[in-house]
């Protein structure tokens, strides 16, 4: 591919690269990151021939992109959306998250070859790194596009299936997580059995749900404690707040349960005022 090969941004909004995440930096205070949707993000890249976790744009609002290049990376401009059907980035295209999701991705074959910062290409907000100068895409802002591994043209079949699509209506699982010791059994149980909603008050460090409050047995005056993403808070007034990717690397409010990997996808992937209920999974990270 001609290392001319770039994507324009024509109009921006809340999109930034991200790959599948820096892994094993906790204790330098770098959060894991990754993608918020990683079933998304994987079948984006796998449609377009990438590796699953290749950095691509994840979009929470719509934005407009095209393809720039000489006369032969034109021809090799094939986008894929998380609907799984690559097409020619040829003129401007606006994407966005597929209606009724609240997190979409468009990814690119080659991918996105911005910078490694800290072992990932992936945006990290809060620290103003990696991804494209460490923030949100705006207009007139270029990705330049790594080398094709596949042949050109948009009616290549993807190499390995496409993982199917997240289940936005089944219940979101939970594991028990280091601080139930400071819930009654009534706390564990209201969480299992109410009716939760997402609400907008939600960015890659965390969400925040509306519902019921969880009653804790004490107060703030625990340690600070290492977090991870999908660790269930509760504040002191019964507040549910859900980790992301991009979390604190530590946290005083007490965990009551941890969210797998498939519930947290279930989670962030739904829109600001879906329902949200519970079960109790005491399997692995499915």
């Amino acid at each position: 591919m001609s290392t001319a090969a770039q994507v324009r941004v024509v109009r921006g909004g809340l999109a930034w690269v991200q790959d599948g995440g820096r892994p094993g930096r906790m204790a330098q205070g770098v959060p894991p990151g990754g993608p918020l949707a990683p079933t998304l993000l994987a079948r984006a890249n796998v449609a377009v021939g990438n590796s699953p976790d290749a950095p691509a744009i994840e979009l929470l609002s719509a934005i407009e992109v095209a393809w720039e290049g000489d006369a032969a990376s034109i021809a090799e401009g094939v986008a894929a959306t998380d609907d799984g059907a690559p097409f020619a980035l040829r003129e401007p295209q606006i994407v966005a998250p597929r209606p009724g999701w609240r997190v979409g991705y468009l990814a690119v074959a080659g991918g996105f070859d911005v910078p490694v910062v800290l072992g990932g290409r992936g945006t990290l907000l809060v620290a103003g790194i990696g991804g494209h100068h460490g923030r949100s895409l705006r207009a007139g802002d270029r990705l330049p596009v790594g080398r094709q591994e596949r042949a050109p043209g948009v009616d290549v079949a993807p190499a390995v299936p496409l993982p199917p699509l997240p289940d936005l209506a089944a219940p979101v699982p939970l594991r028990w997580g280091p601080d139930v010791h400071r819930f009654d059994a009534r706390a564990r149980e209201q969480l299992l059995t109410a009716a939760y909603r997402t609400t907008a008050s939600f960015d890659r460090t965390g969400l925040r749900l509306a519902g019921p409050a969880v009653p804790r047995l004490d107060g703030d005056g625990g340690r600070s404690a290492p977090m991870v993403a999908g660790a269930v808070q509760v504040t002191a007034a019964g507040e549910v707040i859900v980790l992301g990717p991009d979390h604190p690397t530590t946290g005083g409010y007490p965990v009551v349960a941890v969210l797998p990997r498939v519930g947290a996808e279930r989670l962030f992937a739904r829109p600001a005022g879906a329902l949200v209920r519970f079960c109790e999974n005491g399997g692995g990270d499915v």
